[in-house]
Protein backbone atom coordinates (compact mmCIF):
# COMPACT_ATOMS: atom_id res chain seq x y z
CA UNK A 1 0.00 0.00 0.00
CA UNK A 2 2.58 2.27 1.01
CA UNK A 3 4.13 2.19 -3.16
CA UNK A 4 0.51 3.02 -4.19
CA UNK A 5 0.61 6.28 -1.96
CA UNK A 6 4.02 7.25 -2.94
CA UNK A 7 3.41 6.98 -6.86
CA UNK A 8 0.10 9.05 -6.17
CA UNK A 9 1.79 11.66 -4.44
CA UNK A 10 4.45 12.54 -7.36
CA UNK A 11 2.08 11.78 -10.14
CA UNK A 12 -0.36 14.43 -9.65
CA UNK A 13 0.33 18.19 -9.26
CA UNK A 14 -2.97 18.90 -7.78
CA UNK A 15 -3.88 22.08 -7.40
CA UNK A 16 -0.95 23.73 -9.22
CA UNK A 17 -1.01 26.18 -11.49
CA UNK A 18 1.08 24.73 -14.05
CA UNK A 19 0.00 21.73 -16.20
CA UNK A 20 0.83 18.32 -15.09
CA UNK A 21 4.94 17.42 -15.26
CA UNK A 22 6.42 13.99 -14.73
CA UNK A 23 8.63 13.91 -11.44
CA UNK A 24 11.86 14.50 -12.66
CA UNK A 25 14.28 11.55 -13.54
CA UNK A 26 16.42 10.37 -10.67
CA UNK A 27 20.33 11.44 -11.98
CA UNK A 28 22.69 8.73 -12.96
CA UNK A 29 25.98 8.57 -11.48
CA UNK A 30 29.04 9.62 -13.57
CA UNK A 31 29.88 5.75 -14.89
CA UNK A 32 27.37 4.06 -15.69
CA UNK A 33 25.70 7.54 -17.53
CA UNK A 34 28.71 7.26 -19.68
CA UNK A 35 27.98 3.71 -20.77
CA UNK A 36 24.70 4.43 -21.54
CA UNK A 37 25.52 7.60 -23.95
CA UNK A 38 28.03 5.01 -25.44
CA UNK A 39 25.65 1.89 -25.74
CA UNK A 40 23.03 4.94 -27.40
CA UNK A 41 25.73 5.72 -29.59
CA UNK A 42 25.90 2.19 -30.93
CA UNK A 43 22.83 2.44 -33.04
CA UNK A 44 23.99 5.67 -35.00
CA UNK A 45 25.94 5.56 -38.34
CA UNK A 46 29.26 5.28 -37.88
CA UNK A 47 30.42 8.77 -38.37
CA UNK A 48 27.65 10.62 -35.73
CA UNK A 49 28.94 7.46 -33.67
CA UNK A 50 32.66 7.95 -33.78
CA UNK A 51 32.32 11.59 -33.60
CA UNK A 52 29.84 11.45 -30.18
CA UNK A 53 31.83 9.14 -28.41
CA UNK A 54 35.07 11.35 -29.17
CA UNK A 55 33.00 14.31 -27.54
CA UNK A 56 31.53 12.36 -24.57
CA UNK A 57 35.00 11.04 -23.23
CA UNK A 58 36.76 13.83 -24.38
CA UNK A 59 33.71 16.08 -21.94
CA UNK A 60 33.95 13.02 -19.44
CA UNK A 61 37.44 13.53 -18.82
CA UNK A 62 37.39 17.16 -18.78
CA UNK A 63 34.80 17.41 -15.70
CA UNK A 64 36.79 14.10 -14.05
CA UNK A 65 37.74 16.79 -11.44
CA UNK A 66 34.74 19.09 -10.72
CA UNK A 67 34.44 20.24 -7.69
CA UNK A 68 31.70 22.46 -7.55
CA UNK A 69 28.00 20.67 -6.97
CA UNK A 70 26.38 23.06 -9.29
CA UNK A 71 28.28 22.30 -11.75
CA UNK A 72 28.87 18.64 -11.43
CA UNK A 73 24.36 18.68 -11.35
CA UNK A 74 24.33 20.37 -14.40
CA UNK A 75 26.72 18.24 -16.30
CA UNK A 76 24.79 14.91 -15.46
CA UNK A 77 21.55 16.76 -15.85
CA UNK A 78 22.64 17.91 -19.46
CA UNK A 79 24.31 14.71 -20.16
CA UNK A 80 20.87 12.60 -19.02
CA UNK A 81 18.77 14.95 -21.68
CA UNK A 82 21.16 14.02 -24.21
CA UNK A 83 20.72 10.26 -23.32
CA UNK A 84 17.25 10.24 -23.28
CA UNK A 85 17.10 12.76 -26.62
CA UNK A 86 18.69 10.23 -28.19
CA UNK A 87 17.02 7.36 -26.70
CA UNK A 88 13.67 8.93 -28.79
CA UNK A 89 13.90 10.17 -32.39
CA UNK A 90 12.98 13.82 -31.19
CA UNK A 91 16.62 15.17 -31.63
CA UNK A 92 16.36 15.08 -35.61
CA UNK A 93 14.43 18.22 -35.79
CA UNK A 94 15.34 19.95 -32.21
CA UNK A 95 16.80 22.98 -31.97
CA UNK A 96 18.59 24.22 -28.89
CA UNK A 97 17.08 26.87 -26.19
CA UNK A 98 17.88 30.20 -26.77
CA UNK A 99 18.39 30.82 -22.87
CA UNK A 100 21.09 27.37 -22.74
CA UNK A 101 22.91 29.33 -25.46
CA UNK A 102 22.69 32.80 -23.67
CA UNK A 103 24.12 31.33 -20.47
CA UNK A 104 27.35 29.56 -22.31
CA UNK A 105 30.64 31.38 -22.10
CA UNK A 106 32.62 32.46 -24.78
CA UNK A 107 34.66 29.71 -25.06
CA UNK A 108 31.35 26.90 -25.21
CA UNK A 109 30.14 29.03 -27.57
CA UNK A 110 33.64 28.51 -29.97
CA UNK A 111 33.90 25.20 -29.04
CA UNK A 112 29.48 25.01 -30.44
CA UNK A 113 31.03 27.06 -33.65
CA UNK A 114 33.50 24.32 -34.54
CA UNK A 115 31.70 21.39 -33.89
CA UNK A 116 28.75 23.22 -36.67
CA UNK A 117 31.71 23.87 -38.80
CA UNK A 118 32.99 20.45 -38.48
CA UNK A 119 30.01 18.80 -39.22
CA UNK A 120 29.36 21.41 -42.08
CA UNK A 121 32.02 20.50 -43.91
CA UNK A 122 31.07 16.98 -43.55
CA UNK A 123 34.69 15.95 -42.37
CA UNK A 124 35.17 12.36 -42.05
CA UNK A 125 35.66 11.55 -37.99
CA UNK A 126 37.28 7.85 -38.82
CA UNK A 127 40.44 9.50 -40.00
CA UNK A 128 41.55 11.77 -36.49
CA UNK A 129 40.90 8.09 -34.85
CA UNK A 130 43.01 5.28 -34.73
CA UNK A 131 40.12 2.13 -35.42
CA UNK A 132 41.21 -1.10 -34.22
CA UNK A 133 40.59 -3.67 -37.00
CA UNK A 134 39.40 -6.28 -34.23
CA UNK A 135 36.59 -4.26 -33.14
CA UNK A 136 33.30 -5.16 -34.07
CA UNK A 137 31.02 -2.50 -35.19
CA UNK A 138 27.46 -2.36 -34.95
Amino acid sequence: MRVYQKLLATATDAGASKPFRRAPMALLPPIPLYRRILRIHRKLPLEQRLLGDMYAKSEFRAHKNADNPVHIIGFLTEWQLYAQQLEGDAWREAKMDKTKIEKMSDQQIGQLYELMQAIQKGESVAEDIEVDPKRKVE
